[in-house]
């Protein structure tokens, strides 16, 4: 310290040097009153490495209003490096100083939070050109950003690239990434994508995070390189690890998938959350995916929710119309269609063709969700529908389906909606279905089972849960052709492993009362079960009944109220009949048996529900 002061008295050369030493040695607190000396004698290096303790929190508390106002003064004495650092922080919104440097005002903003304003490109243009002009090659590499990405007046393409091509020639590595992007946006010959290729390399190799990924895209598709996605993967993780968003998505996924890396779905996942974390909105999106369908991760519909909200208040329009599912269905989040609607809403004005339809179908409930859609928003949906359905859109034409059955947006036509479904049919899963319910029940078309069938079985072959259970019910009861109990158990099982809490019931109803199959009242009491956890009235009428008379086991008065409670809070008017006998117990366990066996078969039978809103 008495060395220190010694050089505090010494030249301000002196003190810079000393400062200098100090800092290479970690001890920024005791090189800041040297640096200070040198600064105010008017050595610009001093002034720069003030404005970088101010920046850094080196020695100093950090603060950014003080460090851009000594940036501006060694910017001002043609220290370049003061002037390409000050033009980045102009470009980022963080250049403002308050006034000049030694104002004493700035003093009471030293322990502030400095928060970033909006990007000065004008001063950002100044210091970069005259860092540029005098030999930075990230200044030039600097002003080439700016007259590509600046305000629409500053923009100079041609001026860019060729800035760009001398920070790259000099070996900067953001210029050479700025080369490349330029070189791609640029009329190219057979040689461009090998030039682009070859800048991005380097850029990557020299570490720039952007670099790595866009490499990783050119090097797993074989653009401008030989393809190889092994080598690709390298890169990818390289730039995940350094923070790049994107390729931190598509890292995780390819661990998910195991892409030429080694599967590894927690590792997948992690690096997806960790992208949503940081506010990637399809990241998000991607992780809700992971928690309700089945696959490495158990189902978890309520940290789904919370993922798809992230997604969505990030403008994810595919994260909006998740979310508005699970409030219309109450999985993981309270069921709620007014917010269901909101969301719906959010990502059918976002262009997603299937959040119109479902925000059209919302609309036809009437149930106060309805009350917050604007008449002329749905006319517009519908017009957009038409306008798309003309050019051969199928998706279209079945959204102007549902449109005219449901009259919303226009007048209700089932004639026009059949006509729509049956040209839509030829290619969408969901019209096949629908249509096939028209047909069955001979809504705004002649009545035709057998037809039905055929389109049902399209729909169920393509995954359509609700033609699947629709399908079955009509081939265990012999409707539209010979009744097969094996194919419709078939049917109702792969709608349950999907969730279809109707398909449950449905095979409970052909376990308990055998339907053409070998009885089974153990299985079907725990299909019940199954259906009545995920809220099926029916299913927890039929389940209390179970417990309370023991049909497969021994009986569970308690248990049973208590889903018997739940089944009349739905509405279930059989189920109070049911708690009744539960006080005063007056049948024997083979009637109670019997009386539950044959309302198996007619809710079974009774599931021929009308159209329901697609």
């Amino acid at each position: 310290m008495f060395v220190d002061r010694l050089f505090g008295l010494a030249s301000p050369a002196a003190a810079l040097r000393r400062a200098i030493t100090l800092i290479e040695q970690e001890r920024g607190a005791e090189a800041f009153p040297l640096l200070t000396r040198a600064a105010k004698a008017g050595i610009p290096q001093a002034e720069y490495r003030i404005a970088r303790a101010y920046l850094e929190g080196a020695g100093v508390p950090r603060s950014q209003n003080e460090g851009a106002r000594w940036l501006e003064r060694a910017a001002a004495h043609d220290f370049v490096e003061a002037q390409t650092l000050l033009a980045a922080l102009c470009v980022r919104g963080l250049g403002q100083s308050g006034g000049p440097a030694g104002d004493a005002s700035g003093a009471g903003r030293l322990f502030t939070t400095d928060a970033p304003a909006d990007p000065d490109f004008v001063s950002a243009l100044k210091w970069a050109r005259r860092a540029a002009e005098a030999g930075s090659a990230e200044g030039q590499a600097l002003l080439g950003y700016i007259l590509t990405y600046g305000p629409a007046e500053m923009r100079d393409l041609e001026g860019a690239h060729s800035w760009y091509e001398r920070a790259a020639a000099a070996g900067c590595p953001q210029g050479q990434l700025g080369f490349a992007l330029s070189l791609g946006r640029r009329p190219g010959n057979e040689d461009t994508p090998r030039q682009v290729a070859e800048q991005l390399q380097r850029a990557a190799d020299a570490g720039l995070p952007t670099a790595n990924y866009l490499f990783a895209i050119v090097t797993e598709s074989g653009t401008g390189v030989p393809p190889d996605p092994v080598r690709a993967a390298e890169y990818c993780k390289h730039a995940a690890e350094k923070g790049h968003r994107a390729a931190q998505v598509k890292w995780g996924v390819a661990l998910m998938e195991g892409r030429s890396v080694p599967r590894d779905p927690v590792a997948g996942e992690s690096w997806l959350r960790r992208a949503a974390l940081a506010g990637d909105a399809h990241a998000a999106t991607l992780v809700g995916n992971l928690y309700v369908q089945s696959g490495p991760l158990p189902p978890n519909y309520a940290e789904a929710a919370s993922w798809f909200r992230r997604g969505a208040e990030a403008g994810d329009k595919a994260a909006a119309r998740a979310l508005a599912s699970l409030y219309l269905t109450g999985a993981g989040v309270v069921h709620d269609q007014a917010e269901a609607a909101r969301w719906l809403r959010i990502a059918a004005h976002g262009g997603d063709q299937a959040a119109q339809a479902d925000l059209a179908n919302l609309a036809l409930e009437r149930n106060g969700a309805a009350e917050d859609l604007a008449r002329e928003d749905l006319a517009h949906v519908v017009e957009l529908f038409r306008q798309t359905a003309s050019t051969g859109d199928l998706v279209a034409a079945h959204n102007m389906g549902v449109s005219y059955f449901n009259g919303v947006g226009i007048d209700r036509d089932e004639r026009q909606a059949a006509q729509w479904l049956r040209r839509a049919a030829e290619g969408v899963a969901e019209a096949q279905y629908l249509y096939g319910r028209m047909l069955a029940e001979g809504r705004g078309i002649m009545p035709d089972l057998s037809q039905a069938r055929t389109w049902l079985t399209r729909a169920a072959e393509a995954g359509i849960t609700d033609a699947q259970v629709t399908l079955g019910e009509m081939v265990a009861n012999g409707r539209g052709g010979p009744s097969d109990p094996a194919t419709a158990l078939s049917l109702f099982k792969n709608a349950a492993a999907q969730g279809h809490s109707g398909a449950m019931f449905a095979l409970g109803a052909m376990h308990g009362n055998g339907h053409g199959l070998p009885r089974d009242r153990r299985t079907a009491q725990e299909w019940f079960r199954a259906a009545a956890e995920r809220g099926h009235g029916h299913a927890q009428l039929m389940l209390g009944r179970y417990l309370a008379s023991g049909a497969a086991g021994k009986p569970a008065p308690e248990e049973a109220r208590q889903w018997l409670e739940r089944a009349v809070a739905q509405g279930i008017l059989d189920a109070q009949a049911d708690l009744a006998d539960l006080a005063t117990p007056v049948r024997s366990v083979e009637a109670e048996v019997t009386a539950a066996v044959t309302e198996d078969t007619g809710m079974l039978i009774s599931n021929r529900a009308s159209l329901p809103n697609a």
